[in-house]
């Protein structure tokens, strides 16, 4: 059964950073799609970033992009989303989540059976 365990959320102002950390359990990520989806306070999940374990295959969301970078790390088995810029419109909770899959990424936040807890992040100054 996989886990995951997200770490790094906090408090930071605009145009700061953070590093936030998927670190997975109970399988290897070569066989999943991981991504990571902000919930901000009364709206649903929302696609960030996507990296795939398969092909390293990566997606970001236009109003991510150029700003944020997701990577893996295999020795480590975790995944790890770096936000530059942060804006007050990236405050929320980012989860991080997994699918089991050869390629491709699910169409949206349902297709995802894997979740971890998630970690609160507040940009404000």
């Amino acid at each position: 059964q996989l886990q995951l365990v997200e770490s790094g959320g906090g408090l930071v102002q605009p145009g700061g950073s953070l590093r936030l950390s998927c670190a997975a359990s109970g399988s290897t990520l070569d066989y999943y799609a991981i991504g990571w989806f902000l919930q901000a306070p009364g709206k649903g999940r929302e696609e960030v970033s996507l990296i795939h374990g398969t092909d390293g295959s990566t997606y970001y969301a236009d109003s991510v992009k150029g700003r944020f970078t997701i990577s893996r790390d295999n020795a480590k088995n975790t995944v790890t989303l770096q936000m530059n810029s942060l804006k007050p419109e990236d405050t929320g909770v980012y989860y991080c989540a997994a699918h089991g899959s050869y390629s491709g990424f699910p169409a949206d936040a349902a297709g995802y059976e894997y979740w971890g807890q998630g970690t609160q992040v507040t940009v404000s100054s």
